[in-house]
This record gives C-alpha cells, sequence and structure tokens, in this order.
C-alpha cells in the first residue's frame, strides 16, 4: 500500500464527534495515511493538539495560534504552548501561524505581532512554522524574509494551504519554505495553485488536507479527512505526468525531513 504523509489537519474540529475515533484509529490507516500532523490553532486546540498526538502513535502535532484567534493571545499562553512543546516530543512545529486580513478578524499590526513572537518561538526550539496565509501575500512575504533572510534550510517551515501565485511560490521556496497542497488543486477554478504545482519541484511540496475543510472533487463542500489525499497525489501526479506512487513518496520524505521523523 502506497504511504502518505499527512501535512495539516484539525481532527479536534466538532464535525468529527460522532466518528473521531473510528476515524483515527481504523479508517485513516486502512487508507494508507501513515503520518498526520495534527495543527493547532487557539489555546483550546493546543490541549486537544497535544492529547491526540499522545493517543495515537502515528499523529504528531504542531502548537500554535492562528491570526484569527490572536485578540486576547498573551505571553503567559507563549510560555503554555512551550511548555506543552518540551513536555512531548511528538510536537513537530510551532502553528499555525501568521496573517489572515479577511474583515473582521484582529488587526494587521496585532497578527504582525504574534506572528513574529511564534517564529521566535519556533526558533528558540528548532522547531519548523507552520504560516498560515490568506489575503495576504506581501506582508507574510515581507516578515518571513525579515526573520530568514537568506537562510535556505530545508527545515524552516510550510506555507499551508497556498494560495499565491507561482512566482509567490518561489520567493517562499527561495527562503527554505514548503509548499502545502491540498484540494483546492482539483478545483475547477483552483488554475492558480494549479499551476504553482506545475512550476515548483515535488521536492518543496508537501500533501495536506486541512481537514475539515476544503475537501477535493468529487467530495467538495462535504467533510474533509486525510483519506481523501488520494485525490490530491493524483491530481499532482497528472499535472507533473508522474506516478501517484512517486507524488507519495516524495512528500512524505519532504515531510519527514521537516518535521524530523524517522
Amino acid at each position: 500500500m502506497t504511504e502518505i504523509f499527512e501535512t495539516h489537519a484539525h481532527y479536534d474540529d466538532g464535525r468529527f464527534d460522532p466518528d473521531r475515533e473510528e476515524l483515527l484509529e481504523k479508517t485513516l490507516p486502512e487508507a494508507g495515511i501513515r503520518y498526520v500532523v495534527h495543527i493547532a490553532a487557539d489555546m483550546e486546540s493546543v490541549k486537544t493538539t497535544d492529547e491526540l498526538s499522545k493517543k495515537y502513535d502515528y499523529i504528531y502535532g504542531a502548537l500554535g495560534i492562528h491570526p484569527e484567534a490572536v485578540a486576547d493571545l498573551c505571553e503567559n499562553d507563549i510560555s503554555m504552548i512551550k511548555e506543552r512543546v518540551l513536555s512531548n516530543k511528538k510536537i513537530r512545529a510551532i502553528g499555525e501561524a501568521g496573517f489572515d486580513l479577511q474583515e473582521g478578524y484582529p488587526e494587521k499590526d496585532l497578527q504582525e505581532k504574534w506572528f513574529r513572537r511564534q517564529i521566535a518561538l519556533s526558533k528558540e526550539l528548532d522547531l519548523p512554522i507552520v504560516v498560515h496565509s490568506r489575503e495576504a501575500a506581501s506582508d507574510t512575504y515581507r516578515v518571513l524574509k525579515d526573520e530568514y533572510g537568506s537562510c535556505t534550510d530545508r527545515r524552516n517551515g510550510i506555507v499551508h494551504c497556498f494560495s499565491y501565485a507561482p512566482e509567490e511560490a518561489r520567493k517562499y521556496t527561495e527562503l527554505g519554505f514548503f509548499i502545502g497542497v491540498g484540494g483546492v488543486v482539483t478545483f475547477k477554478n483552483g488554475r492558480k495553485l494549479k499551476s504553482v504545482v506545475e512550476e515548483i519541484p515535488l521536492e518543496k511540496t508537501v500533501l495536506e488536507t486541512d481537514s475539515p475543510y476544503l475537501a477535493p472533487v468529487p467530495f467538495r463542500g462535504e467533510r474533509n479527512t486525510s483519506a481523501n489525499l488520494t485525490y490530491v497525489a493524483a491530481e499532482i501526479a497528472g499535472i507533473k505526468g508522474i506516478s501517484v506512487e512517486e507524488v507519495c513518496r516524495v512528500t512524505l520524505e519532504n515531510a519527514k525531513l521537516l518535521y524530523g521523523i524517522g
């Protein structure tokens, strides 16, 4: 069976309450999901991510605060995240952190303050950062360029759920970041991401779902799970003219390198 590395999922979401245990204990392993990195987004999910990584052998974690949730963040929260990281060797990244400039979200300056603070924590702990960036290409690049400069260590992090143009993707990979590709690449209106996949080396790409969000075709609009990564891999394989097995193999090795697994 082809093994797949899921780099970004949220299984503490309420949509998984009816069948979470069956999904994580049986469905995903049987679908070839070899590794999952469970991603925190707020202080409650920092706790549940930590717990899930301890409960399931193949689940690892990233602890951090999504830009939507930084309004009430304080330095004590950062200290609590650090304590959980240091007490659990299966926490392999900080995040997701970054910018989301949708209307109604915390002001940009506040998002930037806590983005930079989480980058500082990731550097202190020698962990990659999982970057969330929506409607914020220039601001995200500005901060990452400032924080990482010419450092092209392949373990700097992931720009998750990539939504910008190929030229932007190249700029991020030059800073040592992987490009996270998920279900959007299967959408008819996902032409920009298809172009990114076509132009960016597979060695700079990782697979993700952002479950329960962004289910690929033919499940668009439904609850997403990591089992659907086969559709993402197949789309990438078609774009690049290679086998699905090669896509899964290379992206798995990329993610293992990034997260220091195996």
